[in-house]
């Protein structure tokens, strides 16, 4: 079982996070960053299934510092309009410091990756921009890739995208993969979200066991 602790980011920001705890050594340590609904029961379980894996799974909750406290497990319009409105207030460069004492308490286990997913899987690779002290990354369906596409990786990096994801058009993630060529990115016959096994429409069973796959075997690889 999990628990919620507590960071220090660089800016002096108390931060809430959730740590799962491997039994035994822990082989290395994973940053989870969430989509827009908060460390929400999705989330910690993403974590959980790190920490059955052999790391100590740290996801922090960036979402603190523009919607404190918010977490939501009810996928309603209303619920994601107000999750929406997390967007317009969060910058960068403060989740940034968010990851970092995220991967400042994993990297108590040693080599750290990092994944998350929509919000999250941008931030995957901002961080992967960043570097961070992270070892390698693994991103599910970040938007706005023009928005990164100039940011190279500094490490490690693979990405893993829907091609039935009205949000992030397919002709955007071929740009992403033939800007950068030495980055695998996964396409999948799947909606945006499928990972989500809490998000029922859009969840695919078949995707997400393939990318889960793909992400625990990249890990075991960068952070041995």
């Amino acid at each position: 079982m999990g628990e919620f602790i507590t960071l220090t980011t660089d800016d002096h920001v108390k931060l809430r996070a959730y740590r799962a705890v491997p039994e035994g050594k822990p082989r290395g340590g994973v940053v989870v960053v969430q989509e827009i609904f908060g460390i929400n029961h999705n989330i910690r379980s993403a974590a959980d299934r790190f920490a059955a894996l052999g790391y100590l799974a740290i996801a922090p909750a960036v979402q603190d510092r523009a919607m404190p406290g918010f977490v939501t497990d009810d996928y309603t319009p209303e619920n994601f309009g107000k999750a929406m409105e997390f967007v317009s207030k969060f910058k960068v460069e403060e989740a940034l410091l968010d990851v970092k004492a995220a991967v400042a308490e994993a990297s108590k286990a040693g080599k750290v990756g990092i994944t998350g997913y929509c919000f999250g899987g941008m931030m995957t690779w901002r961080a992967a921009h960043a570097g961070l002290g992270l070892s390698a990354a693994s991103g599910y369906y970040g938007g706005g890739l023009p928005y990164y596409i100039d940011l190279a990786p500094t490490i490690p990096l693979e990405m893993h995208y829907g091609d039935r994801d009205a949000a992030i058009p397919l002709e955007q993630v071929e740009q992403l993969r033939a800007r950068y060529p030495q980055v695998p990115v996964y396409i999948y016959d799947a909606d945006h979200g499928f990972f989500n096994n809490e998000r029922a429409p859009t969840f695919d069973a078949v995707a997400a066991t393939l990318a889960f796959a793909r992400t625990a075997e990249f890990f075991a690889r960068h952070l041995a």
